[in-house]
C-alpha cells in the first residue's frame, strides 16, 4: 500500500472498557484504507448463487496489526456468506495467471479482494469469477459510477447526526479539504447538513500550507455555534503539524472537532466513527451475494454506515457537555479510559 492511500487503519481500532463492553483488540499506528464495491460489468452473465461453488477472499499478506483487521473483516464475511470461503493471503510474487489458475481448480465462482494489491490482481481475473474489490479510499466519481458497494468513509449523515444528538446548538459545520482527493464527499456533506439543519462551511486546500492556512483562518471566524470535521483527506488532515495545530487551537478556543479516526478521539476530538469490521464483512458477503446473482445494488459507491463510536469525556467536559453513565451506554469506546 503506498502512502497516500494509508487513510482508514487507524479506524481499525481496539474497543476499550465502556460501561457496556470490552474487547482486546491490537491498533494500527498509520492510516490504511479499504473501499469495497462490486464490479458492475457483465454482471447479468453472473449464475445465481445457489449453483454451488466457492468464495474467496483476497488478502494482503502483512504483519500485525493489519493481520488482525483482515481476520474480523474474514470472520464477518464467513458468518454471512451462503457459499464456502477460501481465505487466500497474496504476496508480492503471486501472478494473475497462477491466481486465475486456483481460484478455478478450487471451484470460486465470487471474489472479495481487499487491498491494493487484491484489487490489482482483481482486475485481472477471469470475467466469469464475480468480483468485489477492496482499494482506495478516494475513487474518482467518473470511475465510482460503473461499480456498486460500500466505502469505509463513513457517511456524513451518520457523523452530521451524532453531532446534533451531542450538541443541538451547532449550526455550522467547517472542513478544510482537498478537492482532488474529496469533492464528490463534499458534494453528499452538503446534503447531509442541510438534513440536519446544519451550514456546511467549506475551505479549499491543495498542500499542506495552504490547509494549515485554512485552518488558522477558519479558527479565527469560527465561534460556539460552529464544530469543526476532520475527514479522511491524506493533504488536509496531516498528522505531523494539521493535528497538532487543530488540537491547540480548538482546545484554547472551546470549538469542538469530530473525525474519522478511532485515534483522533483518544487525543482530543469530541467523538469519532470508525469501522465496524465484523459488520464490514456482512456487507462485504452481501455484496458478493449480489455481485453473483446479478441484481447488486444501484450503481455508485455508498458510503459506511458499519461503524463503531468513540468519544473524548474530557473534551466534552472542557466544552461544558456533560454526558451521563446512562448516556456513555452508547458508544463503544470511552476516553479517557475508565
Amino acid at each position: 500500500m503506498g502512502i497516500a492511500d494509508l487513510a482508514m487503519l487507524q479506524n481499525q481500532a481496539p474497543r476499550v472498557q465502556t460501561p457496556a463492553m470490552a474487547q482486546d483488540l491490537r491498533i494500527g499506528r498509520q492510516y490504511g484504507e479499504y473501499l469495497v464495491f462490486a464490479d458492475a460489468a457483465g454482471q447479468t452473465r453472473r449464475q445465481d448463487a445457489s449453483g454451488g461453488g466457492s468464495l474467496a477472499v483476497l488478502y494482503p499478506d502483512m504483519g500485525e496489526p493489519y493481520r488482525s483487521i483482515f481476520a474480523k473483516i474474514i470472520e464477518g464475511i464467513e458468518n454471512k456468506s451462503r457459499l464456502p470461503v477460501i481465505s487466500i493471503a497474496i504476496g508480492q510474487k503471486l501472478e494473475a495467471g497462477e491466481l486465475n489458475a486456483q481460484l478455478k481448480r478450487s471451484g470460486v465462482r465470487v471474489v472479495i479482494a481487499l487491498g491494493r494489491q487484491g484489487v490489482k490482481l482483481a482486475n485481472s481475473l477471469d470475467r466469469e469469477i464475480a468480483v468485489v474489490v477492496g482499494g482506495v479510499l478516494n475513487i474518482p466519481e467518473s470511475e465510482s459510477r460503473s461499480m456498486t458497494g460500500v466505502s469505509l468513509m463513513p457517511d456524513p449523515v451518520l457523523l452530521f447526526s451524532r453531532l446534533k444528538s451531542l450538541l443541538p446548538n451547532v449550526k455550522r459545520v467547517i472542513v478544510v479539504y482537498d478537492p482532488k482527493n474529496n469533492e464528490s464527499l463534499i458534494k453528499l456533506a452538503r446534503d447531509a447538513a442541510k438534513q440536519q439543519g446544519l451550514e456546511l462551511v467549506t475551505y479549499e486546500a491543495r498542500d499542506l500550507a495552504s490547509a494549515a492556512h485554512q485552518y488558522e483562518a477558519a479558527f479565527a471566524s469560527a465561534d460556539k455555534r460552529d464544530a469543526l470535521w476532520l475527514p479522511q483527506d491524506a493533504t488536509t488532515v496531516e498528522e505531523g503539524s494539521i493535528l497538532p495545530l487543530v488540537l491547540r487551537e480548538s482546545w484554547s478556543r472551546g470549538i469542538p472537532f469530530f473525525s474519522s479516526s478511532f485515534l483522533h478521539a483518544k487525543k482530543g476530538a469530541l467523538f469519532a466513527l470508525y469501522p465496524n469490521n465484523l459488520e464490514l464483512g456482512h456487507s462485504l458477503a452481501m455484496a458478493a451475494q449480489s455481485a453473483l446473482s446479478g441484481e447488486g445494488r444501484k450503481s455508485g459507491v455508498s458510503l459506511l454506515r458499519e461503524v463503531l463510536v468513540a468519544v473524548n469525556l474530557r473534551t466534552a467536559s472542557h466544552i461544558g457537555l456533560n454526558i451521563d453513565y446512562q448516556s456513555q451506554r452508547s458508544f463503544d469506546s470511552i476516553f479517557p479510559e475508565p
